[in-house]
């Protein structure tokens, strides 16, 4: 296959790849469609109805622009939590916006620090840059705030990146612990605490928004993709001060953002009502996918999430293997952690009753099967 002969070095060194295979590369390639879409992390229960009603209001004007100053989701945002609209930056979810991170700070051969096992898409994103990830195992299935901090340190890194809760496990610090490893870090590292699941966390596991505003090496990442239920729409947001947040203007698509996504995140966030009983519906059904683990004898791991990783109690080749068998015979979308030793589990995202119990009676018979 040809291909152009003046790439850079750098894209010519990496191969074709994309963190995640989605659901719909999965059903292309198998031929059959998805039953239940429960391994994406989104939110099945859908945003609700007056964003729904935002979104048609919206899409009349869908052959405009965005405003390129967001200005008006700012306001709201600020509005929400309390702060400036200068400390906001707003961007295509979050993994624009570490796509953006990493190419403000990282030049080629830089080391940047992260957990062996953690999101795949800001790897993604170094590499595409050039970086070099120094990697740091977790601890117990959460990750190394200490084992971080001695290898920011050790390898003078100019960013790390650590998410409260975490994917793929689900686990979380307290609020406390988190502030400590932000004040720790040298000044001259850049901390992306990705907090894309903070909605559904528990509320001392958050950090208020004034305990890290006036640092500006940390750059906290907050998405409308989970809870708000609106991951197509692609917005995200970051915290940090102003003068961090002004840099992204320098690099950033300003013509980036849909203007139906932006209705929908605005609409979103004055509905605050249906978040709670979505942030409800999510942990009844984190209850759900453990009592249906236990029942086939597995061990769910505590979350934090919209999602639950499960012990399988085996190894990777059975974690994948109950994956492949879910899907392959049952049309039951789900994944699992890519790195030992996190690999021996399977991860499977909250949902409504009726995919429940598509897993709930198809969980057993797979696992028969496999002995």
């Amino acid at each position: 296959m040809s291909t152009f002969s003046r790439f850079t070095p750098l894209i010519q060194s990496l191969p074709a790849t994309v963190p995640f295979v989605g659901p719909e590369a999965i059903e292309r390639q198998r031929g059959r469609s998805i039953a239940a879409r429960i391994g994406a992390n989104e939110s099945g229960f859908g945003p609700a109805p007056s964003v729904l009603l935002a979104i048609r209001e919206a899409a009349a004007e869908t052959w405009k622009y965005a405003d390129p100053e967001n200005h008006d989701l700012k306001q709201a945002l600020a509005g929400r939590l309390g702060t400036s609209p200068g400390n906001i930056a707003v961007g295509e979810g979050i993994d624009g916006l570490l796509g953006q991170i990493v190419r403000l700070v990282v030049e080629p051969g830089m080391p940047v620090v992260t957990s062996l096992g953690g999101y795949p898409t800001f790897n993604y994103h170094v590499a595409g840059h050039g970086g070099r990830l120094a990697t740091v195992p977790y601890a117990d299935d959460r990750e190394d705030l200490e084992g971080l901090l001695a290898t920011v340190k050790r390898e003078n890194a100019p960013l790390v990146y650590f998410a409260n809760p975490d994917n793929p496990m689900g686990s979380w610090w307290p609020a406390d612990r988190i502030i400590e490893f932000a004040v720790a870090l040298p000044e001259t590292t850049l901390l992306i605490l990705d907090e894309a699941y903070s909605e559904t966390a528990p509320p001392d596991s958050v950090p208020s928004i004034e305990s890290l505003i006036d640092r500006p090496n940390v750059i906290r990442t907050r998405t409308f993709s989970k809870a708000y239920g609106l991951a197509g729409a692609r917005v995200g947001y970051v915290l940090t001060t102003p003068g961090t947040a002004q840099a992204f203007d320098k690099i950033r698509n300003h013509f980036g953002m849909n203007r139906v996504g932006v209705a929908a995140a605005i609409a979103a966030l004055a509905d605050q009502a249906y978040l709670e009983e979505v942030v409800a519906k999510i942990t009844s059904s984190r209850d759900r996918l453990s009592a249906i683990a236990r029942g086939n004898e597995l061990l769910p791991l505590a979350s934090a999430t919209n999602f639950v990783a499960v012990d399988c109690g085996r190894d990777a080749t059975y974690a994948k293997a109950i994956v492949e068998r879910l899907m392959g015979d049952h049309g039951i979308f789900i994944r699992m952690p890519g790195v030992a030793p996190l690999n021996r589990c399977i991860r499977i995202s909250a949902a409504p009753e009726a995919e429940m119990k598509l897993l709930e009676a198809a969980l057993p018979a797979v696992l028969k099967s496999l002995g």
